[in-house]
């Protein structure tokens, strides 16, 4: 046991060491055999997952110049430590690694969700509370200065994916995040890799003054901060912007440089860059035999690593040495190893062609779910804000009623009766609804009889009037048959006043019927006469409602009653209601589509009763524009309507469903969209 916690403590004394030489970015000579084993050693000597999370990105990093297999191993292996404790921010530091590896293995998709996953971490100042081992990340050990110099380091990389797919405009913006971070916590290191591949996107614009500043400035970042991994590829980029201003003398100086640097950083990409380089320009002077040195050098690099656009461009910089030696054969060799190379590398290219699809999808998934964020971010902000603001005006009124208590109880148990007093108005509102709109129907359906009761009163007026001036005249069989026939007369009206009169009886009762609550009480009730009552008082009340209905062509109206049917126990008024409801819509389903359609249009509208086994059937049907089948689930809930706003509260077929279950039925639709509903 003592000898495992020395084992333990040994190698984190190893990594802690590394640390404090060099935290986070200084990962020594790369490729240094010594470094690799004392990594090696480290991790067989220890079990702790958080010291084997750190060799394994210290591995990992290792191998990213040369190896990606190797790298993306020892990534993943760091990932899956940092999830399982839990450490958000080791995390993210493993997404950025792992989308660098895959950036250079030429996987973009999967790179670019790497790289967003480790935003997506990094800008969330949440995460620094589980931050651990701080030392690491920055020297301040400041968890916030170590979560900004992590997400300015994954903008920067992700800068360096945008420009590979040729996004120049993504690119310099996430450049330019990187930069402001950067700046913010005066990071050198950081400030280093931006400066360098700003300097290489205005060299690939051809803005080479531009490009010379930003390239010094790097170099300027690396001196100061002593971090010269990539040293070697400042200088060398250098040297090609001076090559390219006809500088020779100048860029051989920078080549030399660079590979002198790369040389002692163990940086073998950047070193084959390097020499392929002062291979060009030394062959571009005529120093052809230390042109193909440099040439073959540089080849064998990039064979060792498998860089196959790095081989294509050794393969023709010795095609051309090969010529200007005149040793064609030699030349002819690497001419066709070009050629070979340059089909692959063009194969390669279509299939990043044909996955940069995957690619743009991707970003518009970044940007939907950046749009998602900011909406939600915006949501929850104004939430907070009515919450702070409800609290506060409920602190204010409690402070201002602090002494008046029983009184705040008082007018809190006053305004819920009132609102349980206006919500059971609203519904009986709407229950008296279908009542108020038929009130004029109802007038005119009187009237009619009334006007029958007062001409005939007028006509027998006129006859008694003249029964009595026949009476005072001579008598004659000529004058008792006229008084015969008036006395008729007279009979024939009282007996149409008497109808007319029950007539105007019967609707002022059933308007009574219909205008007084239900009393819950079920009657005997001729369903037929129920159903062709309430159809008349909807007809004539929409009529009198509204001026154009049935103006320009009348509606059909059909009934089909079935005449075996007896009376059933029923609630009248509900029922009724409920039929009132279904005429109402009837009528301006078809009186919408009427003024839509113009004179092409016959609309039509039937009712029918009939008896079936245990039930009895009422239809309703009309050949109006129906309702779109994904609504018809929604029309029987509260305040659903398919009105426009103002003409209807959406209570009519809710309370109608629930009548109807009420009476141990149901009520089912039938609709095609644009030509009915039934």
């Amino acid at each position: 046991m003592k000898s495992f916690l020395i084992t333990c403590c040994l190698s984190l004394l190893t990594v802690l060491v590394w640390a404090q030489i060099s935290p986070y970015y200084n990962w020594g000579n790369l490729n240094s055999q010594a470094r690799l084993d004392s990594l090696q050693t480290a991790l067989k000597n220890t079990t702790n997952d958080t010291v084997r999370m750190v060799i394994f990105r210290d591995l990992g990093l290792f191998y990213v110049e040369s190896k990606t297999d190797s790298s993306l191993y020892f990534l993943d292996q760091q990932m899956t430590i940092a999830k399982n404790l839990e450490l958000k921010l080791w995390e993210a530091a493993a997404y950025d690694d792992i989308g660098y590896s895959l950036k250079k293995s030429g996987n973009y998709i999967l790179s670019l969700q790497k790289f967003l996953e480790g935003i997506k971490i990094a800008e969330n100042s949440g995460t620094e509370k589980s931050m651990w081992y701080t030392s690491y990340f920055t020297k301040e050990k400041i968890t916030g200065i170590a979560r900004l110099m992590l997400l300015g380091n994954i903008y920067n990389d992700l800068a360096g994916l945008y420009w590979l797919r040729g996004d120049t405009n993504k690119a310099m913006a996430s450049q330019w995040k990187a930069r402001e971070i950067a700046e913010r916590i005066d990071d050198k290191v950081l400030l280093s890799f931006i400066n360098m591949n700003l300097g290489s996107y205005n060299f690939e614009l051809n803005n080479l003054d531009s490009a010379l500043v930003y390239l010094k400035e790097a170099q300027l970042n690396v001196d100061k901060s002593g971090f010269r991994n990539y040293k070697g590829n400042i200088l060398r980029n250098i040297g090609r912007v001076y090559a390219r201003m006809g500088n020779m003398q100048l860029a051989r100086k920078y080549f030399a440089n660079s590979i002198h640097s790369n040389l002692n950083s163990s940086n073998q990409s950047n070193l084959a860059d390097s020499y392929i380089s002062m291979a060009s320009l030394l062959k571009d002077s005529g120093e052809t035999d230390s042109s193909l040195s440099y040439a073959t050098k540089g080849l064998t690099i990039y064979r060792s690593n498998g860089e196959l656009l790095g081989m294509f461009q050794a393969y023709t910089t010795l095609t051309s040495i090969f010529k200007q030696l005149h040793r064609i054969d030699s030349a002819f060799r690497y001419q066709e190893l070009a050629i070979a190379l340059k089909d692959s590398l063009n194969n390669v290219e279509k299939v990043k062609q044909f996955t940069n699809i995957g690619f743009e999808e991707q970003l518009k998934i970044q940007e939907l779910q950046k749009a998602n964020d900011r909406y939600e971010s915006n949501v929850r902000l104004y939430a907070s804000l009515i919450g702070l603001t409800i609290v506060l005006l409920i602190a204010l009124l409690l402070y201002r009623n602090n002494k008046q208590k029983q009184k705040a109880n008082t007018i809190l148990e006053t305004t819920l009766s009132n609102l349980k007093s206006t919500q059971s108005q609203l519904i009986q509102s709407e229950k008296m609804a279908s009542l108020g709109e038929l009130t004029a129907g109802i007038a005119h359906e009187i009237q009619n009889p009334l006007n029958f009761v007062n001409n005939f009163s007028e006509v027998n007026t006129e006859l008694i009037d003249e029964l009595k001036s026949e009476r005072s005249k001579v008598k004659s069989e000529r004058d008792d048959a006229l008084q015969d026939e008036l006395l008729n007369d007279l009979a024939e009206n009282e007996k149409k006043i008497n109808h007319h009169g029950k007539r105007a009886d019967a609707i002022v009762k059933g308007m009574l019927q219909h205008s007084q609550s239900s009393s819950g009480t079920k009657e005997a009730t001729d369903i037929n006469l129920l159903a062709d009552e309430c159809l008349r008082l909807s007809y004539h009340g929409l009529r009198v409602k509204d001026k154009s209905f049935n103006a320009t062509i009348p509606i059909a109206i059909g009934t089909d009653f079935d005449p075996s049917l007896q009376k059933i126990n029923i609630i009248p008024q509900d029922i009724g209601r409920v039929l009132l409801n279904l005429y109402n819509n009837a009528f301006y389903a078809v009186s919408e589509k009427q003024k839509q359609s113009g004179a092409e249009y016959e609309p039509v509208i039937t009712v029918s009763t009939k008896k079936n086994a245990r039930n009895i059937e009422i239809k309703v049907a009309d050949n109006g524009n129906g309702i779109p089948q994904k609504i018809v689930d929604k029309i029987f809930q509260p305040f659903f309507t398919t009105k426009p706003t103002g003409q209807g509260t959406g209570l009519g077929l809710s309370l109608s469903y629930d009548i109807i279950k009420a009476h141990g039925g149901e009520i089912k639709v039938v609709t095609k969209e644009g030509e009915g509903i039934e």
